[in-house]
């Protein structure tokens, strides 16, 4: 298969499907198969499996009489399934399609509100309302969406702290999470543009593990030094711990800094009075810490720092604020402070507090977190994201990463405002859910994403790129068992195409099962789609019927109204069962003929059988000994029968046959003159009709004929008499 290499643990070339090595190992994906199986494979068949994997089947070579492989293993192959690339490595198949399933209300609401406002703001005064409203939607679709990727970020409070427990462990947030929440704060969260620094430092706080997989970060140095925080003795003489306080304090992690801070040894009331000078020092650091002001409305429970929402507060907050760090810095105290460690460290804490580039530098991991600091010392006035992506490039030139992570990509999209980036590195990295959620926090409020993703393309046949990704998106569940249902949403969204493909997906479905067939007919529904629903049935009913299902077949083709298959059933039907009453074939066809109900349009010649089904009941009555009554109810069905212009003309004689007790009633005449005459008149017309050369003989006795006209002749005679 061109562009897929299985890795194989058993081949000594290390591959099943040779391939070439000449520069392409980067650019070939490589997908390892542990088969487990001995060696030599004798063959190797590759085939589509559901989503979006391959399933491999693998054979041993037969092993021959003597060898003692064969004894040992006894396994002659083995079928395993290699999942191709699309997947997160983050997230199991289960949780994915609890998110995919959890993700169609908010989905649906939002394009039925977006049609709703769409209608609205084409009127000249509702369209400053909508553009000012519709973000307000997008944001309460995207909250929506963020609850299905993760639980909470950090356990709940214990109800004793552990002094020792500087980095709270929780729930490891995912790369999918912090994406969707990153795309929020800069597209669809407009009531909080002016914070949006702030925001960006509470993102790094919760997702900065995330980047321990390619590089260091300050979550993976505070993580390690807890670790060794027991073995410790004297922790303010560790130079670790001013480097790791340092690092927290410069990506704004003000509680953890503080907490730490507090774990000096100065703080030992043994030690206190001996001290006096290094904790006045120390304290003096952590009150400033504590104080420092935040432009932003108000901050996460459990967190440091003085907010103020209006520019000209937090401003006038940061003079003073940054008077009383030099002034701290200027004092004499720090020439009597005998502890050379402590003096270094809280000195190199003030420094970075002052914004010095150099101490930032040395505090931080890699170029996200120096770009945070520089939004917390350097930079606190910004507002909007202006000149965000110059920052960043220098950032990136004074820390730059070994490694790309999968986030940076979409970090540099985001902030160079260049939709295009964003949505490439969302499908090449969280594949296509992301992107067909996800352009819909790009459109918020922005007219320039709207024109690009909304516009047609006749490059794409016509259609847009977010119907392209919808498209996509509705494939990848239209491929698995467990999602297809949930792929109309995503079509009935798509304008040009989806349609169409919702069509084939819907014929596609398997008629085998009575819930998948239910199911299928349901979503015709909702949509309506009766055409499609109609042949969806036509489909189950001959499928049925073909598989000696025959009850079933009936009630779907019932339910489809293809009365032209119907009828052909009712002539299968009319061979089996136009024979005699006492025939005991009849029985096996009385549960099909029990579903055909009074309604003989939607029945087609079918519902000739129920009546004849009820006709022979009471003629089976009657040879149980039941009464006059009981007789008459019978001849009434007769007649009813030889009226009726959907009685096959095969039927009659047998009719006519398996009546003539009726006819012979001992008591009084059944049948009265201008009955009689009604049978005569076809039992005439049976005569000339043998004639004809598709005349169908029914099979009864010789004498048949004879005994019925008696028996018409002696019931019309004892007519006429009685009348």
């Amino acid at each position: 298969m061109p562009g897929v290499a299985v890795a194989s643990d058993t081949v000594t070339n290390g591959a099943l499907v040779p391939f070439s090595d000449d520069g392409t190992r980067d650019s070939l994906p490589i997908y390892p198969l542990n088969h487990g199986l001995a060696a030599p494979i004798s063959r190797l068949a590759i085939s589509w499996s559901r989503g979006n994997s391959l399933r491999v089947s693998l054979f041993s070579a037969e092993p021959s009489s003597g060898s003692p492989g064969a004894a040992q293993s006894g396994v002659g192959g083995k079928v395993v399934e290699v999942k191709l690339g699309g997947g997160d490595p983050e997230i199991t198949d289960a949780h994915l399609r609890r998110i995919a399933y959890g993700s169609v209300p908010p989905f649906a609401l939002l394009q039925s509100r977006r049609s709703e406002l769409s209608v609205l703001s084409k009127a000249p005064s509702m369209a400053t309302t909508y553009h000012i409203d519709w973000w307000e939607h997008v944001l309460e679709y995207s909250k929506e969406i963020t609850s299905l990727l993760g639980g909470p970020k950090s356990p709940p409070n214990a109800i004793i702290e552990d002094p020792g427990e500087i980095v709270k462990t929780g729930e490891d947030p995912t790369c999918l999470k912090a994406a969707w929440e990153l795309m929020e704060i800069f597209y669809a969260d407009k009531q909080s543009q002016a914070w949006l620094p702030e925001r960006l430092v509470d993102w790094l706080a919760d997702y900065d593990s995330l980047f321990s997989s390619t590089q260091e970060t300050i979550h993976s140095k505070l993580v390690d030094f807890q670790k060794e925080l027991v073995n410790i003795q004297v922790i303010e003489d560790d130079a670790r711990y001013w480097e790791v306080m340092s690092s927290a304090l410069s990506v704004g992690w003000l509680d953890i800094v503080v907490k730490m801070l507090r774990l000096h040894g100065s703080y030992q009331l043994d030690q206190l009075s001996n001290r006096e000078l290094e904790n006045g020092l120390v304290e003096a650091l952590a009150v400033l810490i504590s104080k420092m002001p935040r432009n932003r409305p108000e901050s996460p429970a459990g967190k440091l720092g003085e907010c103020f929402k209006s520019k000209p507060d937090f401003t006038k907050a940061w003079e003073r604020w940054r008077s009383q760090i030099t002034k701290l810095d200027c004092s004499p105290f720090w020439i009597q402070c005998d502890n050379h460690q402590t003096r270094e460290g809280l000195k190199n804490m003030l420094q970075i507090m002052l914004g010095k580039t150099e101490n930032l530098c040395m505090a931080t991991c890699f170029w996200l977190e120096l770009y945070v600091s520089h939004f917390l010392y350097i930079r606190p006035f910004t507002m909007g994201i202006e000149s965000m992506y110059n920052l960043a490039q220098k950032c990136i030139q004074l820390k730059p990463s070994s490694r790309t992570h999968r986030l940076t990509g979409l970090m540099i999209g985001i902030i160079g405002e260049n939709t295009e980036v964003v949505l490439a590195e969302c499908s090449r990295e969280f594949g296509p859910w992301m992107v067909a959620h996800a352009t819909e926090l790009l459109t918020a409020g922005s007219e320039q994403a709207e024109i690009l993703l909304h516009d047609e393309r006749f490059n794409l046949g016509g259609i847009s790129i977010v119907e392209l990704h919808r498209l996509a998106y509705a494939q990848v569940l239209s491929s698995h068992a467990l999602t297809w249902q949930i792929a109309p949403i995503y079509l009935t969204s798509c304008m040009k195409q989806g349609m169409g493909l919702l069509e084939n997906l819907l014929y596609r479905q398997s008629v085998q099962h009575n819930d998948m067939l239910l199911k299928n007919i349901e979503i015709c529904r909702l949509y309506e789609l009766d055409h499609i629903s109609s042949n969806i049935m036509k489909v189950a009913g001959v499928y049925h019927w073909k598989h000696g299902r025959k009850g079933a077949g009936v009630f779907w083709l019932q339910q489809a109204q293809d009365a032209t298959r119907l009828n052909r059933i009712a002539q299968q039907l009319f061979d089996s069962v136009g024979k005699s009453i006492s025939d005991e074939s009849f029985k096996q066809w009385e549960g099909v003929i029990e579903l055909l109900g009074s309604e003989s349009k939607l029945a087609g010649g079918l519902e000739f059988l129920h009546k004849y089904r009820d006709f022979k009941k009471s003629l089976q009555q009657l040879s149980s000994g039941k009464s006059t009554d009981a007789a008459r109810q019978a001849t009434g069905s007769l007649i009813l029968l030889m009226k009726n212009p959907s009685t096959p003309q095969r039927f009659w004689l047998p009719l006519l046959f398996d009546s003539l007790k009726l006819l012979n009633w001992h008591d009084c005449p059944l049948l009265n003159v201008s009955e009689t005459n009604l049978l005569l008149n076809k039992l005439q017309e049976l005569s000339l009709a043998r004639l004809r050369p598709h005349f169908i003989k029914p099979n009864l006795p010789p004498e048949a004929i004879s005994s019925i006209r008696l028996a018409l002749a002696t019931n019309l005679g004892r007519a006429i008499l009685d009348e």
